[in-house]
């Protein structure tokens, strides 16, 4: 008998067990297992031929590992970012996981209809006008005619481009061509979104649409994967974040957390945790995370623009230039509300009489927005002797909006009553600004509110 009853809890434990199991299957909205994605690259297209028909021997392509390994759960319910450099393989897993491109091996398991904003408009017929895309692409998704026109006031209301909805698409302007293809992206009502840089289009307003829509899928308990060089977005919005670097998941976990390791990504300083300890990335790997090449790596730096503007009489050199933030770290990320400094190394290749160190930071549409130098602070007004060397270190408090800019640097001078450029790095560094409140503008007042 009590072996009887023994058996019978084993049988309602397993039950218990595998039940426990198909509820949190359940729940899952994306599983990604062992993924791996392998390209082929070709010198030359006579290659990839002789290749295929087996003329000669030996392969004739190098392979190019996109994805390596990757394991992904994300529940439903959940914002999932997944952040890293360029090159790091997330718009290849967006591109896997909605079917766009096929693993080379690996498993991608989808509980729930996807609408994917990757490719704004990449289904849409330039022919067409606005309304038969928005029958063509809903058509491609899946809806019937009859549930696209109960939709149509929707996204036409969403997209709002007026009477050009009627006009061929190759007419449009690429504000009016995003703004509609977002909208029948948007409307569609998807149990899971996957969204690849696509929120910051068109003017301000619609942005700020988007934004809001991005918000009420939230609310509504939606799946959302979201990729984008925006670290603002990612913290704000994100409950999870994986960071990905050269087809590797380095790690995942709350955004502030993986933020900062991506900061230490830029410059070659993030540690990897195998088997319960720390290692630093080999050599290798260092010089492959240090976005910027072996310019970026002897300045210190992550983010150098390889196609930065230089010039200058050189008779005084800048040789080495980074960002560090309030802690000290070597990054090109920075708090919004923190301070950070700019340090930069000069070389005197002749004497110098009085040289101007100076710094300025642009947006990304080529807008100088701030930038100052030693002779406005009046820091420094000496003489530099030929084989000098000087460290300047400009401190200040981050007041910019959330998003992207570009920091020049230069040593000038007057001789005489001529002014002298000695070394100019015109969009030398990317600096990426991480905010959770922006205002209007390029700079925060830091208002303080009282209601009375």
């Amino acid at each position: 008998m009590y072996s009887r009853l023994k058996g019978l809890h084993s049988f309602c434990l397993e039950q218990s067990v595998e039940k426990e199991a198909c509820m949190e299957e359940k729940n899952i909205a994306i599983q990604v297992k062992d993924l791996e994605k392998v390209y082929k690259l070709y010198d030359k297209p006579s290659d990839r031929l002789k290749e295929t028909l087996g003329i000669g021997r030996g392969k004739r392509h190098t392979e190019h590992h996109a994805l390596k390994g990757i394991n992904l759960t994300i529940h439903q319910g959940e914002t999932v970012g997944i952040i890293g450099t360029n090159g790091s393989g997330k718009s290849t897993i967006l591109k896997i996981i909605t079917g766009v491109l096929n693993p080379t091996r690996g498993e991608v398991s989808v509980n729930g209809r996807i609408s994917a904003l990757l490719e704004l408009g990449a289904g849409f017929n330039m022919e067409y006008n606005g309304i038969e895309n928005i029958y063509l692409n809903g058509t491609m998704i899946g809806f019937s005619e009859k549930e696209i026109d109960a939709k149509m006031n929707d996204i036409l209301e969403f997209a709002d481009i007026g009477e050009y909805v009627h006009q061929p698409v190759k007419t449009y302007s690429s504000g009016m061509f995003v703004r509609l293809a977002f909208a029948v992206a948007i409307n569609i009502e998807p149990e899971i979104l996957i969204v690849d840089e696509a929120l910051s289009v068109g003017d301000v307003f619609f942005q700020a649409k988007c934004y809001h829509k991005f918000e009420e899928f939230k609310k509504m308990g939606k799946t959302i994967v979201f990729v984008s060089h925006d670290l603002s977005s990612i913290s704000k919005y994100c409950d999870r974040v994986v960071l990905l670097n050269q087809g590797v998941k380095l790690g995942e976990g709350r955004p502030k957390e993986m933020i900062d390791a991506y900061k230490q990504v830029l410059v070659g300083q993030y540690t990897v945790e195998e088997s319960g300890e720390e290692r630093l990335l080999d050599d290798e790997q260092l010089r492959a995370l240090a976005a910027g090449g072996k310019k970026g790596m002897a300045a210190g730096a992550g983010n150098v623009n390889p196609d930065l503007l230089e010039y200058g009489s050189k008779k005084a050199v800048i040789t080495e230039y980074f960002i560090t933030d309030e802690k000290g770290t070597k990054t090109s990320a920075i708090l919004k509300g923190s301070s950070f400094r700019i340090h930069m190394k000069v070389n005197m290749m002749e004497d110098i009489m009085a040289p101007v160190f100076a710094f300025t930071i642009k947006n990304i549409k080529g807008t100088e927005i701030t930038g100052t130098n030693t002779m406005f602070e009046k820091a420094f007004l000496e003489s530099v002797k030929a084989g000098d060397e000087k460290e300047i270190v400009f401190t200040q408090e981050m007041n910019l909006q959330g998003g992207e800019y570009l920091l020049s640097l230069g040593v000038t001078g007057y001789e005489g009553d001529d002014f002298t450029v000695y070394h100019r790095l015109y969009d030398v560094l990317n600096l990426t600004v991480i905010s959770d409140k922006n205002t209007v503008g390029f700079y925060d007042m830091n208002s303080r509110i009282q209601i009375l």
